[in-house]
């Protein structure tokens, strides 16, 4: 006899309705640090609302001792510029006590693949270039530049970086390489965490020849004899980063345990709301260590 699973109803994870509230009554869970308001993301994120306002609205949930008060769980750089810029009052959407949804998911740090993508498809709905421009706060010319990111570049690097955090001018030294090195560059970029301009112009540097898309021009102050000192050195050093990463694999693990912990238990919106109240350095400490998790 077949049992037939009985499946309850699907709980909503938000109140009937949005509201437009003070932002006075809005307490947030984090605060916006002054190094954060210098970043190019605030200001696009800034350029943005000054352009087309604000698409998509905070998050908040109701405070358990104050019904008329409001927690923030999604929207922290949106509140801040809107209350730089003087505005008094915005729309939000009320959360219901959901302890999964929280800030930490859906904190938005969109990388440069995405954006790449997320350009694609607004030229092809339209927009024009002028008011992506905009809207991101950079020239029309990064536009051009983002639109034609992925030109050269593998589908399995792409899949590999799509997540990362990567100037845009490390993919451009990719592209001076063939599939298969660039495949071991981005490899060796992730075991490393390191994605910076240098260092994929030196990996470029120490590919042989063959292995690059375009005959290699001679390197002003160095013969043949250098270069392949150079390669040499480059292999050498990757074996030996190989050796040193299993021996601290297990180290590793524990730490990746540990701020996966950390990260987990700041998805309880119980949890960060008490830590918010009582221990506010605190919570700060657990949210550094949470964005090692993102920024891994």
């Amino acid at each position: 006899m077949n049992a037939r699973r009985q499946v309850g109803p699907v709980r909503v994870a938000f109140e009937d309705t949005s509201l437009r509230m003070d932002l006075t009554d809005i307490l947030p869970l984090r605060m916006v640090s002054a190094d954060v308001v210098k970043s190019a993301k605030y200001a696009q994120i800034a350029a943005s609302i000054e352009e087309v306002g604000i698409i998509e609205p905070p998050v908040v949930v109701r405070d358990k001792k104050n019904h008329d008060k409001f927690l923030l769980l999604d929207g922290h750089l949106r509140i801040d510029i809107l209350k730089r810029k003087g505005v008094t009052h915005t729309v939000c959407l009320i959360a219901k006590d959901d302890e999964a949804y929280t800030y930490n998911k859906r904190v938005n740090r969109i990388a440069v693949i995405q954006e790449h993508l997320m350009i694609l498809k607004a030229i092809e709905k339209g927009v024009p270039e002028d008011r992506l421009a905009r809207a991101l706060n950079v020239d029309v010319s990064s536009i051009r530049q983002k639109r034609n990111l992925l030109k050269g570049i593998c589908p399995e690097v792409v899949e590999m970086l799509k997540d990362r955090h990567v100037p845009v001018n490390t993919i451009g030294h990719l592209r001076k390489l063939k599939s298969v090195r660039q495949i071991e560059a981005v490899e060796l970029m992730i075991a490393m965490n390191r994605f910076t301009i240098s260092y994929a112009a030196s990996l470029v540097a120490a590919t042989p020849a063959a292995q690059l898309v375009d005959r290699r021009k001679p390197t002003k102050g160095l013969g043949e004899i250098e270069i392949g000192m150079m390669e040499r050195e480059s292999a050498a050093l990757d074996r030996e980063f190989k050796t040193i990463e299993q021996d601290y694999g297990s180290d590793h693990l524990d730490l990746v345990l540990a701020v996966a912990y950390v990260a987990h238990l700041l998805t309880n919106a119980r949890v960060v709301g008490y830590l918010a109240r009582h221990f506010p350095d605190i919570l700060g400490e657990f949210q550094k260590i949470a964005d090692l998790q993102k920024a891994a």
